[in-house]
């Protein structure tokens, strides 16, 4: 059972109504992808937000408050470099995820440490015996 169970909740209702937003024309040009681009020209339908053209982004559209920096199983989202990064986390409302400059040898004491005071590690690599091949 996720922690913040209200909050993911609330996130999921309220993206049901939010538009998709897609760049323009993408469907138009195959060599368009259709990630978010924001509309720039002088005269764009899109910018102008004329009708039948899909809706800009916009801060009216965020996401619910309480809900923002919450990873899916409801645990805060916290980047750690090292073992004294835990220190000021609390175990039973935030996760871990390594940074990504942390070596292996770094990554192996924090995670026996995150372990050993109960925290929810997000990126946590399988550990594989030998080397690459």
């Amino acid at each position: 059972m996720p922690i913040n169970k209200e909050a993911l909740e609330l996130r999921k209702k309220v993206l049901e109504n939010k538009p998709s937003f897609i760049r323009q024309e993408s469907w138009r040009y195959v060599r368009l992808s259709p990630s978010w681009r924001k509309p720039k020209g002088i005269d764009n339908h899109h910018r102008k937000q004329k009708k039948g053209w899909p809706s800009l982004v916009k801060v009216g559209h965020g996401g619910p408050k309480i809900a923002r920096g919450l990873h899916p199983s409801g645990y805060t989202d916290n980047l750690v470099y090292n073992v004294k990064d835990l220190e000021k986390l609390n175990p039973k409302t935030d996760g871990v995820r390594f940074g990504h400059s942390v070596g292996k040898k770094k990554r192996l004491e924090i995670s026996a440490k995150a372990n050993e005071m109960n925290f929810k590690i997000f990126n946590a690599r399988v550990s594989t015996s030998g080397s690459k091949s």
